[in-house]
């Protein structure tokens, strides 16, 4: 049965001393507005989704390449493993539809965040070519205040061959944000639920996957506990066209400063102005 009802949410979430989401066109700096307020693009949080996803036991069908747990070196090679969709994709006919339709069924990242399926038949099938649009929207994650990046020169004191002449160190940047709180909010839509078979239980592993982002994600750029999510707000409204628009919910959450200079979570206050969604409860989950 696909989701019953809208849901809207919101994560707020702590940097500490850690490059969050490195910018490749800026040297890998910690990404920023132009006004100085931090950035994680929606990718990035999408893909710390699927791998907490995969670590819980779902199939995901978009793997990176340090997440690989099947073995599979491309999109379509995992889909020709599927027995069915291998078959549609040789067939004569235009079965883009069916294809999508079972992609649905296999992979939960597929009916969650959607896909694009672009194959063609290596004989004389007519492939695929359709897209998947999903029912779960994140928007990019910002920081509720302008960020300070600090960088340092680091140096590499080993040669990476023997046949290295041995020489001058070579030096690298790495960047950092010291402290900073950022928030990203998100919708599941209902209708889109039912074309791609999202339930209700899916949009828990979610809600799950969305309290434990930081789990099992460490690295030399985010060293554990640097980045940790303070609190999922999770709205479900009382039918599939919701009780509100996302925009008044997601406007509800008030987050504010304390201080000047905010150095923790404890200098920003926190709050859900309800005045506009009368009679729509949150759950507010603690992040791990």
């Amino acid at each position: 049965m696909s989701l019953d009802r809208k849901i809207d949410f919101a994560v707020i979430l702590t940097v500490n001393k850690a490059n969050p989401n490195g910018d490749p066109l800026n040297g890998n700096r910690p990404r920023q507005t132009y006004d100085g307020y931090g950035e994680i693009s929606d990718v990035a949080i999408k893909r710390k989704i699927r791998n907490r996803l995969l670590d819980m036991g779902e199939k995901i069908f978009v793997q990176s390449d340090d997440r690989n747990v099947d073995g599979f070196n491309s999109l379509r090679e995992r889909a020709e493993a599927h027995p069915e969709l291998k078959k549609l994709l040789s067939s004569k006919k235009d079965e883009s539809e069916r294809f999508a339709q079972i992609a649905c069924e296999e992979w939960i990242d597929v009916r969650s965040f959607g896909q694009v399926f672009a194959f063609k038949d290596k004989g004389k099938g007519k492939g695929v070519s359709v897209g998947v649009r999903g029912p779960v929207s994140i928007h990019t994650a910002t920081s509720v205040d302008p960020i300070e990046i600090t960088s340092m020169q680091i140096t590499k004191s080993v040669n990476s061959d023997s046949s290295e002449k041995k020489g001058s160190d070579t030096m690298g940047m790495k960047h950092r944000v010291d402290f900073g709180v950022y928030v990203f909010y998100g919708s599941i839509n209902t209708q889109l639920a039912e074309k791609t078979q999202f339930s209700n239980r899916d949009a828990e592993l979610i809600k799950e996957a969305l309290a434990t982002l930081f789990v099992n994600d460490a690295s030399s750029a985010r060293p554990e506990g640097s980045m940790t999510v303070h609190r999922v707000y999770w709205w479900e409204h009382n039918s599939k066209w919701g009780q509100y628009s996302s925009a008044k919910v997601h406007r509800s959450l008030q987050i504010k400063k304390k201080v000047e200079n905010p150095k923790s979570i404890d200098d920003y206050e926190i709050a859900i102005d309800d005045s506009e969604i009368k009679g729509l409860k949150v759950e507010i989950i603690d992040g791990q």
